[in-house]
Formats: structure tokens, C-alpha cells, sequence
């Protein structure tokens, strides 16, 4: 039971209906020797003192309507332990107030509100039932009065102290000081007072057990000394406040008596009022002492122009940005790891590297209590949560988030602002962000930092090098503002799809964490928990109404998406909800639940777009699977070789570059090299050309991963064994057969499982990164690790 707020008064005025009665006189007499008892945690009743409760627990709610339904009597008494809800005799103070309800009003939030009126102090001898409530035994405690000039001097020495209180305290309610002047019984005098004091509960709680007037005026008069000493001390803290004040206060008054009278003599400035404004928000704002210096500077120039003139609103847009850029204001850091680990794990599914990752930095940010260490650059294939993760890091430290999107960008003014001498000159990105977001410590997000390009205007990358040093950012200089602005408190995150076209100076001050694809039982899982939710409340559906089973979210992502994030999944899921709401909207919003089986895919979207290409390909020999890694994932990539009547030359096409070329040389030669050793007949070489060709011919193409899948379909058209069709290979060769390390594993074998393939072969030196392969992926698949050329192609070939 608590109290939203508390006020004496002594006659009350109300009328009937609506859960409210009228405040007749109530006999003495007709108090019932058991009352139902309400607990209060943070009040202490008075008699004749009206006080609103608010009841939020059903015990306490079914004893109010019972007491509404009867004769509205019921005693409240002090809880000896405010956090019980519902307490237990053992929990009570003995002693509290008769009381009737004034008032009773239902809210939808299955609370109730009760306006209440003290009546007598009571004292509860026995409880005599404790369900569905407390009810007691009580007694009235009369007040103990004596007519002696002692307590007539106690009186009049309590009421000229409270009055002296009340000229201390202007926010007092001006029914309270009537009644302080017309309250002439001794014992509901001290009772006012307790009421109006600033007293704990347990000092008032001993006022109501205190049934002697001339104790309890005693026992209120220390406590009406104490109160007047501290508003006197208050009062003096703020004159002296006032009179070291006086001095700007009387330059001010003189300042506007001299406008006043410009203006009565027609010599009024009309730059005067801004030029005010202005200036009483450089004093008002906390400005490093530089900033200070150059904004009063400008102030002057301003006031000695006309607004007429182009350099004024130059001036003014100047002085604009230099009062509400966020010089000292700072968001505090909630540095809780278990309340951020629950909003990572809350609004992204899987990525356990990336978050433990996040969730050590923020660790390093709570011990160190300053941010001086690397810039995190997260990298991964399109959809798969980089830009969303910022923000999520921004929440968990209760930071504001501010996005600036880089792709595109050449002018490197877009980061450091234009020079001030410049027609429409503004400040940099940086700087709108800190601007916006009113704080110094936000978390900015530079998004796609590796599409930023270059031209005549300068190159962004290199003006990013400022920026994101730790030990430079301390003092970054925007060209138009012209002043040091402090960058070290702000969390920087970049993001980028692959890091190759990053300035290598850039690159060195970036922290990479990579986010790899999605596998199928992760992005199911994500569709289930967020892409499918948010594209039913998008389209209008409810989840009663249409549901999607996991046979039919699979079939999804297998048969019309194939990329290494969401996004193509979401757009498919919503094209379906489309689909859906005009289905409902036709069958006039029929009760019946639309259910979408897999079966049913091809009706909403059409034929199936995605067929797994390995076991359909390779049905003749010179053909091989191999993994790739691109930009926005893994893939794979058929490479198909073929001989015909010639003079022995090689034939490359398929838009390869000068590696990829160099590689498929290398596998031919290793093979005319070690011929006899591996059955191959080249007696008649020169007689015959090589065709080498990589499908997609205008996509460029180049790498040495590939020199194991040229050598697989090299060897399966020059031994006429065709490859194996569950098998895809990556790995580079050496003329010595050597089979060597190669990167991308995770993606490239991210890209074997989504497209069907049981099996792998890597080169043996990349064992170590098989481990950063999803566990999931890890059990379907079977990987052979190989050193040399001739253990791996038994692997690959089939038998004769």
C-alpha cells in the first residue's frame, strides 16, 4: 500500500454517488469492536486527516470492496516491513487509525485509488482472522488532556514555531496555514504539524502511539526546532547565492536600462537583442577556453556589422555551431556485461566469436574507464548484422548512436568540413553526428568504409586517419569550425564487406572482427524469432491467423535463396505475407488459420530458382567443383577442361586473372611432369590443345585457391575418371605437388553446405581453421586434408 501524496484536512465536503459518501459526523459509539485492518508501507494515517492510496494487491483490493460494500470503517496501521505484501499480524504495529473511505476509484490496470479519512487513534488488542484479510479486535485511544498553564504554554510555543516554519516555506499549502490559525484543541494542533513536517516514519509513528497531548507536545517541539534550523540555513545558502550574484545581475539591469533608453530616443541597435541572446548562451554554455575565446571574438565582429551583410549570417552560423556543439556533455556508461550479453543475445541469433569479442572490449572500457584502444572494423557478407550490431553495442552501453553512411564518398569535406572562406561552407560529417546525438561520447558507426573512393577533391581514407588514431582524435580539427574538438571519448565501429580496398594506413588502425555466413538452422531460427514476427506485423497478419512451419522455412531458404546473410530471406518472407494478406482480405477475414506448406512454395512464389548444381554437373569427365571466396561470401565455382586436335597449346577463358592463369599452367605442367607416375599418356601432347574454361564469363575471376579443382579436372579429362560429384576442393599448388594454405575456409565451406556438398578436401596446412567451421556444418560434412597432389587425387576421382 503506498501513498502518492498526503494533505490535512480538517472539514471535507463530499457528495454521494460514484463510489464516493458524504463526510458526516461519525459517533464514537458506532466504531464496531473488529476491524478490518489495512497495512500501509509509506504513510502514517492521523486522525482527521485525508490522504489518497493507492491498492495494488488483491488481499488489500478484496478488503477495500468489502469495506466500500459496508459502512466504509475500516483501521489502517504501519507495516513494520514495507516490502511485505501482504503482512502478517506479526508485521504490524500495534497502534493506528479508525478511518472511513471517502472515495474509491477502479483503474483498467486492476489497481484502486482510495481517498481516506482519519478518525481516531485506535489500538489493536488481537487479531481475530487473518483470511481473505486481517481483522482485529481495537480499542479507541481518547487523547489524555489536562487543563494546566504548562500545556497551554507547550501550545502556544508549538504554534508560534510552526508558524514561523510556515513564512520558511512558501510551497505550503495555503489550507494548512488556515488551519494552523483556527485549530485551538492542543491534541489535533500537534497532529497538524506532524502531518505538514519533514519527519521519518518511525518519529511519526511514535507521535500516533502517544496518546498524552502534553507527551507528544513535548516530544514536537525538538523536532519543530530542528525543522526551523534547516530552512533558515537553506534560506541563507540561497541569499548569499543571490548577493554573489548581484554583481552580473546589476551589469544586466544597467544593460537594459541603456536599451530602453536607445529605444525611447529612436537609437535602438537592431542586432542588439540577438547579439544578447547570443552572448547569455556563450556564458551559459561550459566552452573549453579556446572555443570561449574565439566565440566572444566573434561576437564583437558580429555586433559591428549589419545583417544586410553576407559575412553576418556567415558570422552567426559560425557562433550557431560553436554553442550547441556537445563540448561537455556526456551520456553515462552502463558498463553491466550480463545486461549486455542479454541485448546482443537479444537482438541477434548465433555469432558467439563476435559477441564474446564485443563483450571483452566493453570489459577492457569498464576496467580502463576511457576508450584508447583499437577501432573495431566489423567485416562479413551483405545481411548478415554488422550495421545492427553497432547499434546494439550503443545500447548495451547506454550510449547514443549516431550511422554515417561511407559508401560513395570522394570529397574528403564530407569528414573534415570546408574552410570557412568557402560560399556555403558547413561542417563535416563527424561533427553533424556529435551535433545530432548531443553528447561527446556517442557510438558513431562508419558504415562501408571500404567504398570510400577518391578524386580531385582528396581522399576521404587519408582524412579518416585522424580520425580514427586514438592518439591523434584528442584534438581533431574540423576545417570550418577551426578549433580542437576532443574524439577520444567517441566508441568508432567501421563496417566493410571485405578489407581489400581499404587504405593500407587505414587498415593498420582497425581491429578486425569477421562475421561469417549463416547456416541453414541459423537462419531458420532467425526467420523464426525475428524476420518472420516483424513481416506479420508489417503486412498486417496475426500469428493466429497465418503460420509458417520449419519444413516450409527450410524449403525457403534451400530452394529460392542462396546467399550468406538474411536480407534475401526477408525479402522473400514478405513477398509471401503479401501474398497471404490478400488471400485473407479475399475470404472476408474467414475465421479459419492460413497455413503455408512447403508444398505450397511454388504457388506464392513461383517455380523453384535454386537446383543443387553438383550432383546434376558432373556427368563427364574434365569437369571439377571448386570453392571461391567473393565479397559477399562463399561460393562455388565449376571448372570444365576439354581437349581437341591442335599443337599442344592452352586455352584460358573465363575473364581470369593473371594468378588464376598462372595457377592452371602450373597444374598442367605438374601433370605432363609426372605422367608415368600417374598413368597419363602424353605421347601424342602436341597434337592436342587444352581448353580450360570457368563458367560466368563476365564475372572477373582470380586467386591461386583454384589449382586443385584445375588439377582435379585436368586429371579427370586427361585419365577419363570423372570427379566425384558430393566433392568440392580448394587449395594452391606448387610444381613440386605441394598442396598449400589458402584463406576463406569458413565461407568457402559455408558455400559447400548450402549448396549440397557431403564432402571437402583442404589443404593440409589450413587444419587449424576447420575449427572456425560452424559445429552444425562440421557434423554433415566429411573433410580430407591433404599435402601433396597425389594423395589428393584418389580423393577426388572416382574409380575406373
Amino acid at each position: 500500500m503506498t501513498s502518492p501524496d498526503t494533505e490535512f484536512i480538517s472539514i471535507l465536503g463530499a457528495t454521494s454517488g460514484g463510489g464516493e459518501t458524504p463526510a458526516a459526523k461519525v459517533s464514537l459509539r458506532s466504531v464496531p469492536e473488529v476491524l478490518p485492518i489495512l497495512g500501509l508501507s509509506d504513510i502514517v494515517i492521523f486522525p482527521g486527516m485525508v490522504a489518497p492510496l493507492l491498492v495494488e494487491n488483491a488481499q488489500s483490493i478484496h478488503l477495500i470492496d468489502d469495506v466500500v460494500g459496508g459502512d466504509r470503517l475500516l483501521g489502517v496501521a504501519l507495516q513494520r516491513k514495507p516490502e511485505v505484501e501482504n503482512p502478517l499480524p506479526e508485521d504490524m504495529y500495534e497502534v493506528g487509525c479508525a478511518a472511513r473511505v471517502l472515495k474509491m476509484l477502479k483503474f483498467p490496470d486492476n489497481t484502486v485509488r482510495v481517498l481516506v479519512e482519519g478518525l481516531w487513534r485506535v489500538r489493536i488488542k488481537g487479531y481475530e482472522s487473518q483470511s481473505p484479510y486481517l481483522k482485529a479486535k481495537i480499542e479507541v485511544w481518547k487523547d489524555i488532556k489536562e487543563d494546566s498553564i504548562e500545556l497551554a504554554a507547550l501550545t502556544r510555543n508549538a504554534q508560534v514555531q510552526f508558524q514561523e516554519i510556515i513564512k520558511l516555506s512558501p510551497a505550503m499549502a495555503d489550507q494548512v496555514k488556515i488551519a494552523a490559525l483556527n485549530t485551538e484543541d492542543p491534541g489535533q494542533l500537534t497532529d497538524l504539524i506532524v502531518v505538514n513536517l519533514n519527519l521519518s516514519l518511525e518519529e511519526r509513528q511514535e507521535m500516533l502511539e502517544t496518546n498524552s497531548v502534553k507527551d507528544r507536545l513535548t516530544r514536537l517541539l525538538p523536532m519543530l526546532s530542528r525543522e526551523h534550523e534547516v530552512l533558515t540555513l537553506s534560506s541563507k545558502i540561497q541569499t548569499d547565492v543571490a548577493s554573489s550574484m548581484s554583481k552580473s545581475q546589476r551589469d544586466f539591469f544597467l544593460r537594459e536600462q541603456m536599451r530602453a533608453i536607445q529605444r525611447e530616443l529612436g537609437e535602438g541597435d537592431i542586432t542588439a537583442t540577438e547579439v544578447k541572446n547570443l552572448r547569455e548562451q556563450v556564458e551559459k554554455v561550459e566552452l573549453p577556453e579556446e572555443a570561449k575565446k574565439v566565440a566572444l571574438q566573434e561576437l564583437e565582429r558580429l555586433q559591428q556589422m549589419s545583417p544586410a551583410m553576407a559575412e553576418y549570417g556567415v558570422t552567426r552560423h559560425y557562433l550557431d555551431w560553436i554553442i550547441n556543439l556537445p563540448w561537455t556533455k556526456m551520456t553515462e556508461d552502463k558498463l553491466d556485461l550480463k545486461v549486455a550479453k542479454r541485448i546482443l543475445d537479444e537482438q541477434h541469433f548465433g555469432l558467439a566469436k563476435v559477441k564474446d569479442r564485443l563483450l571483452e572490449f566493453l570489459a577492457v572500457i569498464k576496467l580502463k574507464k576511457q576508450i584508447k584502444g583499437p577501432i573495431l572494423c566489423l567485416v562479413g557478407p551483405p545481411g548478415v548484422g554488422k550495421t545492427s550490431l553497432g547499434k546494439s553495442v550503443a545500447d548495451a552501453l547506454g550510449r547514443k548512436f549516431a550511422r554515417i553512411a561511407l559508401g560513395g564518398m570522394r570529397d574528403e569535406a564530407e569528414i573534415r568540413g570546408h574552410r570557412r572562406t568557402y560560399v556555403g561552407a558547413l561542417p563535416g560529417r563527424i561533427l553533424y553526428a556529435l551535433r545530432r546525438t548531443e553528447s561527446r561520447n556517442p557510438v558513431i558507426l562508419l558504415d562501408e568504409i571500404d567504398k570510400v573512393g577518391s578524386d580531385f577533391r582528396g581522399d576521404p581514407a587519408s582524412a579518416l586517419l585522424e580520425v580514427l588514431d586514438p592518439a591523434q582524435n584528442n584534438t581533431f580539427t574540423d576545417h570550418y569550425l577551426d578549433l580542437p574538438f576532443d574524439l577520444s571519448r567517441v566508441l568508432f565501429i567501421t563496417t566493410a564487406n571485405w578489407l581489400d580496398p581499404i587504405h593500407p594506413a587505414l587498415r593498420d588502425r582497425l581491429e578486425v572482427i569477421e562475421l561469417p555466413g549463416y547456416t541453414e538452422s541459423e537462419k531458420l531460427q532467425i526467420s523464426k524469432r525475428y524476420l518472420v514476427p516483424r513481416q506479420l506485423d508489417e503486412n498486417g497478419l496475426t500469428r493466429q491467423g497465418f503460420r509458417m512451419p520449419d519444413a516450409a522455412v527450410r524449403r525457403l531458404i534451400q530452394d529460392y535463396t542462396r546467399e550468406a546473410g538474411v536480407r534475401q530471406l526477408e525479402r522473400e518472407i514478405a513477398a509471401l505475407m503479401r501474398k497471404a494478406a490478400l488471400k485473407v482480405v479475399n475470404q472476408n477475414g474467414a475465421a479459419k488459420p492460413l497455413v503455408l506448406t512447403a508444398d505450397a512454395l511454388t504457388d506464392y512464389l513461383g517455380p523453384v530458382r535454386n537446383f543443387s548444381e553438383t550432383a546434376e554437373n558432373i556427368t563427364e569427365n574434365g569437369i571439377a567443383t571448386g570453392l571461391a571466396w567473393t565479397p559477399v561470401g562463399g561460393e562455388i565455382l565449376f571448372i570444365e577442361a576439354t581437349r581437341m586436335p591442335g599443337k599442344g597449346q592452352l586455352i584460358l577463358t573465363g575473364s581470369l586473372g593473371e594468378v588464376m592463369k598462372e595457377s592452371a599452367q602450373t597444374a598442367l605442367s605438374y601433370l605432363r611432369s609426372q605422367s608415368k607416375l600417374l598413368g597419363i599418356d602424353m605421347a601424342d601432347y602436341g597434337k592436342f590443345d587444352i581448353h580450360i574454361h570457368v563458367p560466368a564469363g563476365a564475372t572477373p575471376k582470380d586467386g591461386p585457391s583454384a589449382g586443385v579443382t584445375i588439377v582435379a579436372a585436368l586429371s579427370s579429362l586427361l585419365l577419363k575418371r570423372r570427379v566425384r560429384s558430393d566433392v568440392a576442393m580448394t587449395g594452391e599448388i606448387s610444381l613440386r605437388g605441394r598442396v598449400m594454405r589458402v584463406g576463406g575456409i569458413k565461407e568457402k565451406v559455408l558455400a559447400a553446405a548450402r549448396f549440397g556438398v557431403k564432402s571437402v578436401i583442404l589443404p593440409d596446412q589450413n587444419r587449424q581453421d576447420w575449427a572456425e567451421v560452424p559445429a552444425e556444418v562440421r557434423e554433415k560434412m566429411k573433410v580430407h586434408f591433404v599435402k601433396h597432389i597425389s594423395e589428393f587425387i584418389p580423393l577426388a576421382l572416382r574409380p575406373k
